[in-house]
């Protein structure tokens, strides 16, 4: 019997590569490895979990159990991958066990970044990257009245209209002067903003924190301004950086994340690297449509027969059109696609009473990106079948 398949990860990336292998091939042996619990969920729904009091077992969607009877796969969960020999195409459990595969997919996921910072409460910072993060913090949060969030970019934002909406006080404090100023022009961010303020919010912008210093009533907040608050939990919302720990230590290409070609191959031939932790031609796509994609286009490189792709070349080539993003920002809801953000050189803005659009255009008047609000947000997908590929 030949060598599995081996994922290393249990996220929607591993997931979708599963359910796709499986759609063309239903005996190829899959093994996966997860450092958690298995259990298959939506990730977006972590923005909303405040607003519609989800503890983090009402996620679940499937039971690691359930997956892996219903796609006939094995699963080792709560298992770290310690080790990867490439010569002998070989893995080494923290539990002993050494396991061989015939390909390999890293699935490691991105972790949220966390801003250096001093005092005594520093370390009590809460990400919220995963369910099993979410698990790990809910008392704490459902027992908090006042939160600070770090960064008031996509999911800062999102997790600060959902903490407000749910009667939490929220506090977001950000370095840049605007929110999600990365990927939001001023005729967007400022009415968001301006929402967010009318919602309670309490927003820092043009700040950072400084420290964190645990207190009898609370944890105290000290502001580079100098200004100082208490809250109960902090949050940060800072970004993500692709897990590529174990790439490095494997001896793979690394950079901003796993280098892969446009069959998510790394450089190592036998081994590919799927979703957050994946750089794919200088990119670190951390959205769910090019994940799904490229989901899909891996599994047919991994069941094409060695003989086909001497002759034939890969089974498949990444491609990737422009995608829709949409912010889970339910007071003022946004969506938008391709350039976007302070560094588009022109825009042209329609607003009326129904909401916004804004369209982006680069220096040879071509239409490179757009966002689009509240009602307005009909207008998306004509746009979107006019902008140019990602990939």
């Amino acid at each position: 019997m030949s060598n599995p398949i081996m994922i290393i990860g249990s996220g929607f990336a591993a997931y979708q590569l599963v359910k796709a292998l499986r759609r063309s091939d239903k005996q190829t042996l899959i093994t996966v490895i997860t450092t958690d619990d298995g259990h298959d969920y939506n990730k977006p729904d972590l923005s909303h979990v405040f607003t519609n009091k989800h503890n983090a077992d009402a996620l679940i969607r499937q039971t690691a159990d359930n997956f892996a009877q219903d796609n006939e796969i094995t699963i080792y969960t709560q298992t770290k991958v310690e080790m990867v020999d490439r010569h002998a195409q070989n893995v080494t459990t923290t539990k002993g066990d050494v396991l061989s595969y015939s390909k390999l997919v890293l699935a490691t996921g991105a972790s949220t970044f966390i801003p250096a910072m001093n005092g005594s409460a520093a370390k009590e910072v809460i990400t919220l990257n995963s369910r099993i993060e979410y698990q790990a913090a809910q008392h704490k949060l459902d027992q908090a009245e006042h939160v600070l969030i770090i960064g008031a970019g996509l999911i800062g934002t999102e997790l600060a209209m959902d903490l407000s909406t749910s009667g939490k006080t929220v506090s977001v404090v950000d370095p840049c002067d605007s929110v999600m100023q990365t990927m939001l022009p001023d005729a967007i961010s400022a009415p968001l903003q301006k929402k967010l303020t009318q919602d309670g919010v309490k927003l820092h912008l043009n700040n950072t924190v400084q420290a964190l210093e645990q207190t009898d009533f609370g944890i105290e907040v000290i502001l580079s301004s100098g200004e100082q608050f208490l809250v109960d939990s902090v949050i940060s919302a800072s970004g993500i950086k692709p897990n590529i720990q174990l790439a490095q230590q494997t001896g793979l290409s690394v950079d901003k994340g796993i280098v892969v070609n446009r069959q998510l191959q790394t450089s190592d031939s036998n081994i590919y690297a799927l979703g957050d932790c994946a750089q794919i031609e200088n990119k670190v796509l951390s959205y769910l449509q090019p994940t799904l994609l490229s989901a899909n286009v891996l599994a047919k490189v991994l069941l094409q027969p060695e003989s086909l792709l001497q002759t034939a070349g890969p089974a498949a080539t990444l491609k990737l059109p422009a995608m829709l993003v949409k912010v889970k920002t339910t007071n003022f809801p946004i969506q938008l696609a391709g350039q976007t953000g302070q560094s588009v050189p022109k825009w042209s803005i329609e607003l009326d009473p129904e909401g916004i659009t804004a369209r982006a255009f680069d220096d040879n008047n071509e239409l490179v990106g757009f966002v689009t609000t509240q009602n307005h947000m009909s207008n998306a997908l004509k746009m979107l079948k006019t902008l140019p590929t990602l990939l």
